[in-house]
């Protein structure tokens, strides 16, 4: 039986490989994941992406199934809840910024329909395929992740500098990065030609 080739940042773990393989770089173009993926990515500020894998489902459970409507009501009392909860990443200024960039969410929504419109119009609506060499061959930041970032910011979100953007931007298939060698990018190939 022959091993699929991953890209090697994956390889540490099973939880690794499977959202290697069945979510990273895959074109998002729903709101609802949209969110849970800005949401996971500014708590991954600063920390490990594994750890945040590891504690997805007490996230999705902490924060109603990442329902950015119910998000963006929570009171104070639900902030403090959210800060003794063991099971996520208690940081008291990435827990009132997931309140925050839930209600700047929903305005974007308003302004151009849904989410999905306004960040996928950056590319205009076409994943880019950087097909990297290896591991260091891939950006931390980019032009466009400063543009997005930027803009980002101007409409109040929090935690969503140029670095976190980018990797937001390779979580939800706007940017593909897998390597070369890795079976995802071929797959990818074959798709797009």
């Amino acid at each position: 039986m022959q091993t699929k080739i991953r890209c090697n940042w994956c390889l540490s773990s099973v939880l690794y490989q499977e959202y290697h393989d069945q979510e990273w770089g895959k074109p998002v173009y729903d709101d609802a994941t949209l969110f849970e993926f800005l949401i996971l990515e500014t708590f991954q500020a600063g920390l490990s992406w594994i750890t945040i894998l590891q504690k997805r489902e007490n996230f999705r459970q902490a924060f109603d199934q990442f329902d950015y409507t119910k998000i963006a009501k929570y009171s104070p009392d639900k902030i403090q809840d959210l800060l003794q909860d063991a099971g996520i990443v208690r940081n008291k200024r990435k827990v009132h910024a997931a309140v925050t960039n839930a209600q700047a969410f929903i305005k974007i929504q308003s302004e151009f329909g849904s989410f999905c419109k306004y960040i996928w119009a950056f590319t205009n609506n076409t994943p880019i395929y950087n097909y990297p060499k290896t591991l260091q061959d891939v950006a931390a930041t980019t032009a466009l992740s400063d543009t997005i970032s930027k803009d980002l910011k101007k409409r109040g979100f929090q935690f969503v500098g140029s670095t976190v953007t980018y990797a937001y931007l390779q979580a939800v298939g706007i940017v593909n990065d897998h390597l070369q060698s890795c079976w995802k990018a071929t797959q990818a190939a074959k798709e797009t030609f």
